[in-house]
């Protein structure tokens, strides 16, 4: 999830949020859970963490009034998956072995597995590696060099952080700089459900949205990109990809081999690469990606990766729907899901 969309569940103060994530206020030193009934402070006040310990092990202290440290107790199972990455977030640089992360969960190394796919739709690695990507990325904002952090963060050598960084046109140096460097192409078209907005970096497409107006979808590009350099007008360079948006619109057939730069955890791409396989004109559930996945259970897992698909229309998450058969939740907007399934 991108700061802006952390940030919209705190602003409206988003109950299904809780648990995913805390927040902390730097004026305060407090942190809490995105649904805190408490005083909402100013975004630039703001910095997001994966987990309570991690808020904790950058100093601050829990909310007296949401208690976002006090967690939920359903089972044993729950229990377990939550020390796990609460000793992961705080020690992402530890050497995280199969024994080791089920002794920190107080289970079996099998049953911590299986718990953590159940649960959070990934493995126990999974969350090692983005609470590393996290403690580097930290470091690089702090002014620490990339050499330094590399090694803070637990990567062990240079040749490792730079595989697990998937950034678009940005290398882990520029990402310190403020993302300086990276540069993104933008162009819009008039559809049916809308305007759309193709964006892509020089090496393919980083980003697709639909909306209202052009300076509806250019704020959304810039809110998904926040420190990368977008162009100041419309390119011509992008013809293609807004045919194929165009197409794709209008229920036409399309095919074509187009590139894309975007980032996403392993489980997120194994649900979009599922999602291509949806053919035009069919649906499926998000139990039955789920299952298609050897995941049955990762229903909620699949909905949150639709959810966050940076390519609207060209991977397409509209054509997943609820198990009712309802259409289910949109990014861009229930009626357009509707219209996108018409056609």
């Amino acid at each position: 999830m991108t700061s802006e969309r952390l940030w919209r569940a705190v602003a409206g103060r988003d109950e299904a949020a809780d648990g995913l994530f805390v927040y902390a206020v730097r004026s305060t030193g407090i942190y809490c859970r995105p649904s805190c009934a408490s005083r909402k402070p100013g975004r630039d006040r703001v910095e997001f963490f994966p987990a309570p310990a991690m808020a904790e092990a950058s100093g601050y202290r829990p909310c007296r009034r949401c208690h976002p440290d006090a967690a939920a107790r359903p089972d044993a199972t729950a229990d377990a998956v939550r020390r796990a990455c609460d000793a992961i977030a705080a020690r992402p640089d530890a050497r995280w072995t199969g024994t080791a992360l089920a002794r920190a969960g107080g289970t079996s190394p099998s049953s911590l597995q299986r718990s953590f796919r159940r649960a959070l739709g990934l493995s126990p690695r999974d969350y090692v590696a983005a609470c590393r990507r996290r403690r580097f990325l930290d470091s690089l904002r702090n002014g620490h060099r990339v050499t330094d952090a590399i090694y803070e963060a637990g990567y062990g050598s240079p040749s490792r952080v730079y595989g697990a960084m998937k950034m678009p046109g940005m290398t882990p140096a520029t990402y310190g700089r403020g993302g300086a460097g990276a540069s993104i192409a933008w162009a819009t078209t008039p559809t049916r459900i809308g305007r759309v907005l193709v964006a892509a970096t020089d090496k393919g497409l980083c980003f697709v949205c639909i909306g209202a107006t052009d300076a509806e979808v250019a704020a959304a590009l810039v809110a998904e990109f926040p420190k990368a350099v977008i162009a100041d007008g419309p390119s011509r360079s992008l013809d293609r990809y807004l045919d194929a948006a165009r197409r794709i619109v209008s229920g036409e057939r399309w095919s074509a081999a187009l590139p894309l730069d975007i980032r996403g955890t392993a489980f997120q791409w194994r649900v979009w690469r599922a999602l291509t396989g949806i053919p035009p004109g069919e649906t499926r559930s998000y139990r039955d990606v789920a299952a298609s996945l050897g995941q049955p259970t990762a229903a909620r897992a699949v909905a949150r990766a639709c959810a966050t698909n940076p390519v609207a229309l060209f991977v397409p998450c509209h054509r997943v729907v609820a198990a009712d058969g309802s259409t289910g939740g949109y990014r861009w907007g229930g009626r357009r899901k509707e219209k996108l399934l018409q056609r």
